[in-house]
C-alpha cells in the first residue's frame, strides 16, 4: 500500500532501489566464494610447499574460478548501470525484437538438441520500451532456460496481447524441474528483471517448471 503523502511514482522507485541493492547484495556475496578459493589456493605456505608442475596445474584449474569472478562481475557492473541510467523509451512493435532474439541463440539450441518453439502473433500491439534493455533481458533468459534444459526438451517462447493496454512474453519449459539454479544464472535473471522492470515493466518467474513472464505496457 502507498502511505499517505507518497506518490506512485516515489514507491516504484523506492522498490526498485530495493531490489537493485538486494541484487547486489545476492551478487558480491556469490563473488566471495570464488575469490576465497582463489585466496586459499594461492596462499604463500601452500605455493611454497608446490613444484614447478603442481603450480601450473593450479594456475589451469583457477582459471574456471577467475571466469566466474568476471562472470560475476560483469553482472554487477550492469545491475549498477541499469539502476542509475535512465531508460531510453520509445514506441516499437515486439514480433521483429522477439524474432531476432530467437535467432541469436538458434545454433546453440539446435547443437544440444533441445526445441525452441516461438508463438509470436501477426498482430500485436506496439510496446513502450528500451530497445537495448528488452533485448538483454530476453536474450539473458532464454540463456538461462537453455541452461536449465536437457536434449528433447522444448522451449517455449510466448507473446500475448494479455490485456487492452499489456503485452505478455512468456519463455518457459514445463518439463523441466529445477529447485535451484547456480549464482551466475541467479543474478542473471536479477539483471533481466531491473532491465524490465527499469522500464515500467513487470518480471516474474518460477524454477518448477522454468517460467519467466514479462509485460510491457503497450499503447
Amino acid at each position: 500500500m502507498i502511505s499517505k503523502g507518497e506518490t506512485r511514482e516515489s514507491s516504484v522507485s523506492r522498490s526498485a532501489s530495493e531490489a537493485l541493492f538486494k541484487s547486489l547484495s545476492q551478487g558480491m556475496h556469490a563473488v566471495a566464494q570464488p575469490l576465497a578459493i582463489l585466496r586459499a589456493s594461492f596462499g604463500n605456505t601452500y605455493m611454497d610447499r608446490m613444484s614447478a608442475e603442481e603450480m601450473r596445474e593450479l594456475a589451469a584449474s583457477s582459471a574456471l574460478e577467475v571466469e566466474r569472478v568476471c562472470a560475476l562481475f560483469s553482472c554487477l557492473q550492469q545491475l549498477v548501470r541499469v539502476g542509475s541510467i535512465e531508460p531510453h523509451l520509445s514506441v516499437a512493435p515486439i514480433p521483429p525484437l522477439l524474432a531476432y532474439v530467437v535467432d541469436g541463440v538458434k545454433l546453440l539450441f539446435d547443437e544440444d538438441g533441445i526445441f525452441l518453439h516461438s508463438m509470436v502473433p501477426d498482430t500485436c500491439p506496439p510496446v513502450q520500451m528500451d530497445r537495448t534493455r528488452t533485448l538483454e533481458a530476453l536474450s539473458g533468459v532464454l540463456l538461462i532456460a537453455h541452461a536449465v534444459s536437457v536434449a528433447q526438451e522444448t522451449v517455449e517462447l510466448i507473446a500475448s496481447n494479455s490485456a487492452p493496454d499489456v503485452v505478455r512474453v512468456v519463455v518457459r519449459n514445463l518439463h523441466s524441474h529445477f529447485t535451484a539454479i547456480n549464482s551466475e544464472q541467479s543474478l542473471s535473471l536479477a539483471l533481466a528483471e531491473a532491465n524490465i522492470r527499469s522500464q515500467q515493466g513487470t518480471f516474474t518467474w518460477s524454477l518448477d517448471p522454468f517460467n519467466v513472464e514479462i509485460e510491457l505496457k503497450s499503447t
